[in-house]
């Protein structure tokens, strides 16, 4: 077939990883971006990284610069004519290759970078020791490359159901119960998958953590695996203590052969999607199923002309065992198949919002070495709420790259009302729960979703102790609880 020049492709990917001793050694986030864009340059065979017409960050939280990508420029020697950041959301880098991928077919970009970084483990670090880092800031405005999305409703915020730590636990026990498993049968379950998961990490030189996990490890609170928000001990729970960056470079068949990139590191973006579930957690119909996940996800299948059955390379988004299960099964995907090719956050590491950065870049390589394989790589940002597909191939797409975004379809689904603490006043069933711990591994504070008779959904909160360890150990979810006019849940 002959290629459209237009076509995008991904050239080089590169990932930097800093296990810096003493502060003073260690490099800012841009910094260690730009030595993720150079190891990529170095992946695409390029003796110097090349012009870009754009460079496009993942948002940050370890600093502020208010535009990293101006410094990165800077530092790079380039001027390129766009300084991009997104939106916060696990789901954006697969999200900005998307966008890229488009924009490159349509010839608005010729060749594009993509980074992000952050160093979580440098900043606590020095915030110990007291020390303000002189990093650089400035007042220009970044160009916004993603959209942003508000998920959490006034009352939400009111009552304090606002952390990741407290929600994936929710949907957690709302899908051991809808598989009909004991407290104690769904903990050796998700254990188990984490397990597999840590096995990757040990054979991924880029991964934070390279140790495989025994199920029993990872399930057994301990000092060094207390319990955090039930049913998630520690390391059951997205590890974002690192430092890591990574980046991508793309561009254009046409400019990819201008620069003499060698063509068996070329990976082709075969579609790509994007779609989010109903913004706030209150509203959503059920926990325990994510229609968001299966409609763009059977959409970028259909789209690169693919089945499930033709996918041979999986990265799901894996902050918390629920997250995995969710897209598991909202795709079609054996839970005891390999559904990472890092390791996951919680091993290979959770850069907050860049960690899909670090899947892509894996799953390019794996690609080279499996030709004529398909990947299926899955972002998500949010509580499950924020979704962006990519397939992948070292192959051109047969009909050129696709894309959809089927937002209409889902806004359409059912949702639930959620009904204030005076009107859910009085009985009202269990759906979810999660029971967060003190650090010193003591129930402090018990959320409970609730759906009244009519349907909608309620909130319930506990700070009784003696309830919070109950509901460690006894189903809870499809029990008949109280619910006061301030919300406190009774049992």
């Amino acid at each position: 077939m002959t290629l459209d020049p237009r076509t995008p492709v991904l050239i080089g990917a590169g990932q930097f990883l800093q296990r810096a001793e003493n502060t003073d050694d260690a490099l800012d986030p841009v910094a260690m971006m730009v030595e993720a864009i150079r190891m990529a340059a170095v992946d695409a065979g390029l003796r110097d990284v090349p012009a870009a017409d754009s460079i496009r960050v993942v948002s940050l939280l370890s600093w502020r610069y208010g535009n990293p990508a101006r410094f990165i420029a800077d530092d790079l020697g380039q001027s390129p004519r766009e300084l991009g950041l997104s939106a916060m959301g696990g789901n954006t880098p697969q999200t900005l290759v998307n966008t890229a991928s488009r924009e490159i077919l349509a010839g608005k970009l010729d060749l594009v970078i993509l980074t992000g970084g952050e160093t979580t483990r440098t900043r606590a670090r020095m915030t110990k020791a007291g020390i303000t880092p002189d990093w650089r800031t400035t007042d220009e405005p970044p160009v916004t490359v993603s959209e942003d999305l508000v998920m959490n409703m006034p009352e939400e915020r009111e009552r304090r159901i606002v952390m990741p730590i407290q929600i994936y636990p929710l949907f957690e026990t709302a899908l051991r119960a809808k598989a009909g498993r004991s407290v104690d049968e769904h903990q050796c379950h998700i254990s188990e998958l984490w397990s597999r998961f840590s096995a990757v990490a040990e054979g991924n030189p880029n991964a934070w953590t390279r140790r495989h996990y025994t199920a029993e490890e990872l399930r057994t609170v301990s000092p060094s695996n207390r319990m955090i928000g039930f049913p998630y001990p520690k390391m059951m729970n997205s590890n974002n203590d690192v430092d890591m960056s990574a980046a991508l470079i793309m561009c254009s068949a046409e400019r990819a052969q201008s620069l003499g990139v060698p063509r068996d590191r070329w990976v082709f973006p075969q579609s790509g999607s994007d779609a989010h579930e109903h913004a706030f957690v209150s509203n959503r119909e059920h926990f325990w199923k994510t229609p968001a996940i299966e409609l763009a996800g059977r959409r970028v299948l259909e789209l690169a002309g693919a089945g499930i059955g033709d996918i041979g390379i999986v990265d799901l988004y894996s902050c918390f065992p629920s997250a995995v299960q969710l897209g598991a099964q909202s795709l079609g995907l054996d839970i005891t198949s390999r559904l990472t090719r890092t390791g996951g956050l919680p091993f290979a590491g959770g850069p907050w919002n860049n960690y899909v950065m670090h899947a892509i870049a894996t799953v390019m390589n794996d690609l080279r070495a499996a030709p004529g394989e398909k990947a299926l790589v899955w972002a998500n940002g949010g509580y499950t709420t924020k979704h962006a597909f990519g397939v992948y191939a070292t192959e051109p797409p047969a009909g050129g790259f696709a894309y959809d975004y089927p937002q209409d379809v889902i806004d359409a689904l059912p949702r639930r009302e959620l009904a204030s603490p005076a009107d859910a006043a009085g009985p009202a069933t269990v759906e979810g729960y999660s029971v967060m711990h003190d650090r010193e591994g003591n129930p402090e504070r018990t959320i409970a979703a609730c759906i009244l008779a009519d349907g909608r959904r309620a909130w319930g909160d506990s700070a009784d102790a003696d309830l919070g360890r109950e509901m460690c150990r006894s189903e809870f979810v499809g029990s008949t609880v109280t619910l006061d006019a301030d919300g406190v849940l009774r049992v």
